[in-house]
């Protein structure tokens, strides 16, 4: 019988690997600059897209909220700094939906146009399949 992989969504709690990113709000340095934080790290497939704009608006609209309990936003696509800064604006200056309008988003949003944080993540999350399965047999 054949087998079959699947990749299973990272679970709350485990680890991300470390990485240094260049971000809307200059760069940043995981997990180091988020020390003794939880860190809510989304990525979505494209800026200027229905469903991504409403999202990052909810989650900016959330983000006081969720400072108060210690946990920091972080988003991440493969589109170009510049292409972010745009879409960003766009949504404070020109989006009104479900009451939120002028919503600003104050987290900062990783640039991965070559995927190479997307594709460490990925990795991370196959290791963390392989070791499950591995200590089914012991």
């Amino acid at each position: 019988m054949e087998e079959i992989h699947t990749n299973a969504m990272p679970l709350i709690g485990d680890s991300a690997p470390a990485f240094k990113a260049k971000t809307t709000m200059g760069d940043i340095t995981f997990p180091d600059d988020y020390k003794g934080k939880w860190v809510i790290l989304f990525s979505h497939p494209a800026d200027f897209t229905p469903v991504c704009t409403t999202e990052f608006m909810t989650f900016a609209t959330m983000q006081e909220d969720l400072k108060k309990l210690n946990c920091e936003l972080i988003g991440l696509s493969i589109d170009s700094i510049y292409a972010h800064i745009a879409w960003l604006r766009t949504i404070k200056e020109r989006i009104d939906y479900k009451g939120m309008k002028n919503v600003e988003v104050k987290f900062p949003l990783i640039e991965d146009i070559k995927w190479m944080l997307q594709r460490s993540l990925v990795c991370c999350n196959q290791m963390r399949q392989q070791r499950k399965q591995s200590e089914q047999y012991f």
